[in-house]
C-alpha cells in the first residue's frame, strides 16, 4: 500500500535542541548553599583531546536520556539532537542526516571503529548498533571531524556500548535489565546486560536484546496501518577484558539478526531500462502479467563481528596513553520477495585505529595516529546494481592543541589519506580501478572573553573521493524506486568527469555555560566544489533515473539553544536548526530537512523528572527538481519518569510522541512523498540497574 499526500502547503521552518544543565550546590560567602547552573561536562571519547577541547560542536545522549528517549533505529534515536535529522524507511532503518548531509558522508562509529555495514548504500539498509545497548551517544559536527576520514565530511557519529569492559566491577556482578512497549506498532523490547569477574583482572561481558514490532499505525487515515514498516531485531555478545592499573585490553564477538519490510516497494518498474537520459519501461513501467497484491518484500539481515579495544596509560616518558580500536565484520542481507531471494549484499573486511597521545610539551598536548581499512562490498541477484568491490584504504592523522592563556587556546588537525577501489567486471566488461589521495586539514581559535563565555571559530579544508555505489552504480534499485547510474556508468548519458569533492568548511558558536541563562548560538557554511548527488534525468509516476552527477554547492546553516533555569525547579529552553543547500550555479540540493523551531520544559521534583516539548517543522519548498513541497506539521512529545538511586537503581517512565496526532512526512527520506511517519505512541518502559 502506498499512502500519498493529500494537501501541500508552503513556508519555511527551524530546530534544535537543549544544552544539558545539571544544579551544583556550591557555598557563597555567607557560608550557606546555593545553586549554580552550568553546562554539563562529560567525557566524548569521539574528541581525541577530550570534551576540555570544545572547539568541536558536539551533543551526547547519555544513559538516562536514551533511557527515556531511544527509539529503535539509530536515525530516530538521534533526530532531535541540534542539526540532526533521520532518512527514515520504515520501522526497521535509517541514519542520521547531519546538516542535511548523509549517507556516505556521515561517519558511525562503534566505539571510534568503523560499522562495517550496507547502510551508507542505501537508506532502506538498517544501521548494525543497537540504541537499546548503547550507554552513550555522540554527535560530532564541523571541521574537526576530517580525523575519521572522507566518510565523515558531514559528521561523525560515536555510538558507545559496554560489550568489552574498560573498569573491574565495583560488585562482583553489575548489570541491567531494560524493557519497553508502545502503542503505535504493538512494540515489545527488551535488553540485558551482565559484568562479572573471573578473577582481580579477568572481567566478563554478555549482553543482548531483542525487539518485535509490527506495522506501525498513521494519523491521518482512519488509523490506518503502513504495511512493511514491521521490524524484528535480536543482538547478543560476548566480551572480555584483561584490566590493570596502566588500562585494559579486550576482545568481543557480536551477533545481529534483523527481519524488517520495506514499504512504499513497487514492481511496475522492475524491468525498466535507459535510452540516453530517459526511463525506457515495457508498457510504460506497468507489468500487468502478475500481481503482487499486499505482499510485501523485506530484509533478512545478519552480521558477525568481532571488536578488539585496548588503552596503555602511562607507557613509557613523554606519552600519556596508546589507544587501539579494531573489528573484523562479516555482514550479509538478503532482500526477499514473495519467498524468493531477489538481491543479496555483502561486507565483508575490517578498521584498525591507533592513536598515542603525547604529554604535554610547554602548552602543547594533542595526538598522532594511524588507520588503516579493508572490505569487499557485493550486491549478487536480480537486483543487484554495484559491482562486487574491494576498498582500501590508510591513513594517517594527528591533532594538537596550544593554550595560549587561560582565555585563548588554539587547535589544528590533519589526515593524510590513500584511498583505492577496484570493482569486478561487469558482465565481461572491464571497470575502471579508482585510486585517491585527499590531505584535510583544520584550524580552530576559542576565546573565554569573560568567566562563564566562549566564541570559537573553526575551520577545515578536506577531500573525499567518491563512494563505489556512486562511481559504478548501474541498474534497477526497487527499495528507492529509481534506476542508478554511477559516475562512471555508461548509463544516463551526460557527465564522465571525475573530481574528488574538495570542501572548506567554518563554523562559528557564542557559548554561555554559567549562570541562569544558558545558550548556544551557531552558524557554518560548507562549500563543497564537485558535490556528489543523485540527480534526477527522468520520472514516471514515482520511479524515477537518477545519475549521480558532481556541481559546486554550499551549505549554510543555524543551530541555537537558549535555556533559562531561573525558576527552581523549571527549565525552559528555546530551539532551533536549520538548513540550506544550493548549488552554486542556481537550483535546491534534494532531500535536505525542514527549518524546525520549537520549546522544551524540564521539572526536576525529587525523583521525577518532566520533560513537555513542542516544536513546529515548517514546510519543505526549497525543492529540486522533481520533488514536492512537503508540508508543515507540530510536534508534541511529553516524558514522565521516576528514578531510585540506591544499590539497585530503578528508573520508569512513560512517553507520548506526536500526541497531536500530525500527519507528518519526512523530506530527508526517499519515501516522503508516499509513506508517512508513525502517528501519536505512547510508550512505557523501565531500567533496573544492579
Amino acid at each position: 500500500m502506498i499512502f500519498r499526500r493529500q494537501t501541500l502547503t508552503g513556508c519555511v521552518a527551524v530546530a534544535l535542541l537543549a544544552p544539558t544543565a545539571v544544579l551544583a550546590d556550591a557555598a557563597n560567602e555567607s557560608g550557606t548553599q546555593e545553586n549554580v547552573h552550568e553546562l554539563k561536562q562529560v567525557d566524548v571519547s569521539a574528541l581525541p583531546l577530550g570534551s576540555d577541547s570544545p572547539s568541536t560542536p558536539y551533543s551526547v545522549m547519555d544513559q538516562q536520556t536514551l533511557t527515556q528517549k531511544g527509539q529503535n533505529t539509530l536515525g530516530e534515536t538521534l533526530k532531535d539532537q541540534p542539526g540532526v535529522h533521520s532518512d527514515t524507511f520504515g520501522g526497521g532503518a535509517s541514519r542520521p542526516v547531519i546538516r542535511g548531509q548523509g549517507g556516505p558522508r556521515v561517519g558511525v562509529l562503534n566505539d571510534g571503529s568503523q560499522v562495517l555495514d550496507a547502510s551508507s548504500i542505501s537508506p532502506d539498509h538498517a544501521v548494525t548498533v543497537d540504541p537499546m545497548l548503547a550507554r552513550q551517544i555522540e554527535v560530532l559536527r564541523g571541521p574537526s571531524t576530517l580525523l575519521y576520514g572522507s566518510g565523515a565530511s558531514g559528521g561523525v557519529v560515536n555510538v558507545l556500548d559496554s560489550r568489552i569492559p574498560t573498569q573491574r566491577p565495583r560488585e562482583e556482578v553489575e548489570g541491567f535489565v531494560a524493557a519497553r512497549a508502545n502503542t503505535v506498532a504493538d512494540e515489545n523490547a527488551t535488553a540485558a546486560g551482565l559484568t562479572f569477574s573471573a578473577t582481580d583482572n579477568l572481567v566478563f561481558r554478555v549482553e543482548g536484546s531483542r525487539r518485535d514490532a509490527d506495522d506501525y499505525e498513521v494519523n491521518g487515515f482512519e488509523a490506518l496501518t503502513v504495511p512493511g514498516t514491521y521490524a524484528e531485531s535480536d543482538n547478543g555478545s560476548i566480551g572480555a577484558s584483561w584490566i590493570g592499573d596502566q588500562g585494559y585490553f579486550g576482545m568481543a564477538y557480536s551477533y545481529r539478526r534483523d527481519n524488517y519490510g520495506l514499504p512504499g516497494h513497487s514492481h511496475e518498474f522492475e524491468e525498466c531500462g535507459t535510452n540516453g537520459a530517459s526511463l525506457d519501461c515495457p508498457t510504460g513501467g506497468h507489468n500487468h502479467d502478475h500481481d503482487h497484491g499486499e505482499i510485501v518484500p523485506y530484509v533478512d539481515l545478519a552480521s558477525r563481528r568481532v571488536d578488539a579495544r585496548g588503552e596503555y596509560r602511562d607507557p613509557f616518558a613523554g606519552v600519556t596513553a596508546i589507544r587501539f580500536r579494531g573489528n573484523h565484520t562479516d555482514y550479509r542481507h538478503h532482500e526477499i520477495e514473495e519467498g524468493t531471494i531477489g538481491s543479496t549484499f555483502t561486507n565483508r573486511g575490517g578498521d584498525a585505529r591507533l592513536e598515542v597521545e603525547h604529554k604535554p610539551l610547554g602548552n602543547w598536548r594533542g595526538v598522532v595516529g594511524m588507520q588503516y581499512t579493508h572490505f569487499d562490498f557485493s550486491s549478487l541477484g536480480g537486483e543487484a546494481f554495484v559491482p562486487k568491490t574491494e576498498t582500501e584504504s590508510i591513513a594517517v592523522f594527528a591533532v594538537e592543541e596550544y593554550t595560549l592563556n587561560e582565555q585563548w587556546s588554539f587547535e589544528l588537525g590533519a589526515r593524510q589519506e590513500h584511498l583505492t577501489q577496484t570493482p569486478d567486471d561487469r558482465n565481461g566488461q572491464a571497470l575502471a580501478k579508482v585510486t585517491a589521495d585527499n590531505a584535510s586539514f583544520s584550524g580552530a581559535a576559542n576565546w573565554r572573553f569573560v568567566p562563564g563565555y566562549e566564541l570559537v571559530l573553526s575551520v577545515g579544508h578536506s577531500g573525499r573521493a567518491p563512494s563505489a555505489q556512486e562511481l559504478y552504480a548501474e541498474g534497477v534499485h526497487l527499495a528507492t524506486n529509481t534506476y542508478e547510474c554511477g559516475l562512471l556508468s555508461d548509463c544516463g548519458g551526460g557527465q564522465r568527469d571525475l573530481d574528488d569533492e574538495v570542501s572548506l568548511n567554518a563554523n562559528l558558536n557564542l557559548r554561555k555555560t554559567q549562570g541562569d541563562w544558558l545558550f548556544d548560538l551557531g552558524i557554518f557554511e560548507n562549500r563543497i566544489n564537485n558535490y556528489i548527488y543523485a540527480r534526477t534525468l527522468d520520472q514516471i509516476e514515482d520511479f524515477r533515473l537518477i545519475k549521480y552527477s558532481q556541481r559546486d554547492a554550499t551549505f549554510t546553516g543555524a543551530e541555537a539553544s537558549l535555556s533559562y533555569y531561573g525558576i527552581d525547579p523549571v527549565g525552559i529552553t528555546v530551539f532551533g536548526d536549520t538548513v540550506r543547500a544550493t548549488f552554486d550555479d542556481g537550483g535546491y540540493l534534494p532531500r535536505i530537512p525542514a527549518k524546525r523551531l520549537g520549546t522544551r520544559l524540564n521539572s526536576y521534583l525529587g525523583n521525577v523528572d518532566g520533560e513537555l516539548e513542542f516544536y513546529r517543522s515548517f514546510a519543505q519548498d526549497q525543492i529540486a527538481g522533481f520533488e514536492d513541497t512537503t508540508p508543515s506539521y507540530d510536534m508534541v512529545n511529553a516524558t514522565l519518569s521516576y528514578r531510585l538511586r540506591g544499590d539497585q537503581r530503578y528508573t520508569f517512565y512513560v512517553r507520548g510522541n506526536n500526541l497531536l496526532g500530525e500527519e507528518v512526512f519526512n523530506h530527508s527520506s526517499f519515501l516522503a512523498s508516499t509513506v508517512p511517519e508513525p502517528g501519536r505512541n505512547v510508550t512505557v518502559g523501565t531500567r533496573i540497574e544492579f
